[in-house]
């Protein structure tokens, strides 16, 4: 497939699934709400261009250089992994209802329970409020602990999230590498 989906690749995308990238003892298993319609037809995950996951990601100082969606398996390598809360594809994260985001936090928290990754790192606010029942929940660590895994909120990398700037979405990154590294070295 080329790089580019065309429409009716997006049109069948609708509804799919993205095969997590995961393993065990990661250091930080980054979650996205659920996979837009580009990320389903290409089967990777923050794949839309403008979507700013990856440049947060290497601002952040989580990568040495900027990754590429086609590159997302090599995250395995450097401790990192990629999941979302709501499986399925959908055109915008509005679609999908209160009780699949609830229900997806099930899902998220017994994945967690077995990957037991050190840090579960949920890239949207909104969503982590609604699925995790924490309507006060702020960018950040989280008092939270699911097991022995710690949990931190990002801000929604979309291109769509116009509160946040790029910077400042390398900043919050940063933020959650140093803690994650600081976890490591104890």
């Amino acid at each position: 497939m080329s790089t580019r989906p065309t429409k009716d690749q997006l049109a069948a995308a609708h509804n799919a699934t993205i095969t997590d990238v995961i393993a065990h003892g990661l250091d930080v298993l980054f979650c996205g709400i659920n996979p837009g319609l580009y990320s389903g037809a290409l089967g990777q995950h923050f794949a839309r261009p403008g979507n700013r996951f990856w440049p947060a990601l290497h601002a952040g100082g989580f990568t040495s250089r900027l990754y590429k969606p086609s590159e997302q398996d090599q995250l395995l390598d450097l401790r990192l992994g990629i999941t979302n809360v709501v499986a399925r594809t959908t055109a915008r994260a509005d679609e999908l209802s209160d009780d699949e985001l609830r229900e997806g936090g099930k899902l998220l928290v017994a994945k967690v329970l077995e990957y037991r990754p050190r840090w579960l790192a949920v890239v949207g606010i909104t969503a982590y409020r609604t699925a995790f029942g924490l309507p006060k929940a702020r960018v950040g660590p989280q008092e939270q602990l699911i097991g022995d895994t710690r949990v931190w909120v990002l801000p929604n990398p979309s291109g769509l999230n116009a509160h946040w700037t790029p910077a400042g979405l390398g900043v919050e990154f940063g933020r959650l590498r140093a803690a994650s590294e600081d976890c490591r070295n104890r």
